[in-house]
């Protein structure tokens, strides 16, 4: 095993440190949300931070690197209130990848690439067409984190679209048989294979009865 203590890591080279700390978090979502400016341009971003933080309500939350510089995504999503989360998968990592260009706000990144807007049920923001999985998020709150300036943004899942194939009786979505990307660090991508599902897990009877 190699060690690296909290002085190696504050003095390694700028980019080594940033690939290793962003990978050793392990696998991370894979995911495009979608937003759009109030003069009607379009723009859809790259995120491996989207994270489950309750069933009810339906909340999910993103981080947001400092906004020292121009973020469109948060701009938009702050000024609309409305966002969309959209699934990579397998036939788009290449495009979705290049959305994490910096692009001037009148550019659209699904101008830059292959992907395409789809819009639903007068949803403002644009969902990513073919993403296996959609969700139409309202902006709820947000939580400055004051140890690097990044934002904890929070939102409510208003809709919820699903590709059919991929929802189990009991509620599970299966992403795996969506071909759902995943990211490991900032540009490894994996294509995760489903093995199992375990039960749901209580305390072993015979060890507690051993420890009265």
């Amino acid at each position: 095993m190699i060690e690296f203590t909290s002085d190696d890591i504050d003095k390694m080279e700028h980019l080594y440190r940033i690939n290793l700390i962003n990978s050793c978090s392990g696998y991370k979502s894979a995911n495009l949300i979608g937003t759009k400016s109030e003069d009607g341009i379009s723009n859809v971003a790259v995120f491996s931070s989207v994270t489950h933080l309750g069933s009810n309500p339906a909340l999910l939350g993103f981080f947001l690197r400092p906004t020292t510089v121009t973020r469109n995504t948060y701009s938009n999503l702050k000024t609309t209130g409305k966002y969309t989360i959209n699934h990579i998968h397998s036939e788009i990592i290449e495009d979705a990848h290049h959305t994490s260009a910096k692009y001037d706000s009148h550019i659209s990144e699904f101008d830059a690439t292959h992907l395409t807007e789809e819009y639903k049920a007068n949803f403002l923001a644009p969902f990513v067409k073919n993403a296996p999985l959609q969700l139409a998020m309202q902006f709820v709150e947000e939580y400055p984190i004051a140890a690097n300036n990044t934002i904890l943004v929070i939102g409510k899942i208003e809709k919820l679209y699903i590709q059919d194939t991929l929802l189990s009786d009991d509620g599970f979505v299966n992403l795996s048989k969506g071909n759902v990307a995943t990211i490991n660090g900032l540009d490894g991508y994996a294509i995760p294979e489903l093995k199992t599902r375990l039960d749901y897990q209580r305390p072993k009877t015979e060890l507690i009865n051993s420890k009265k």
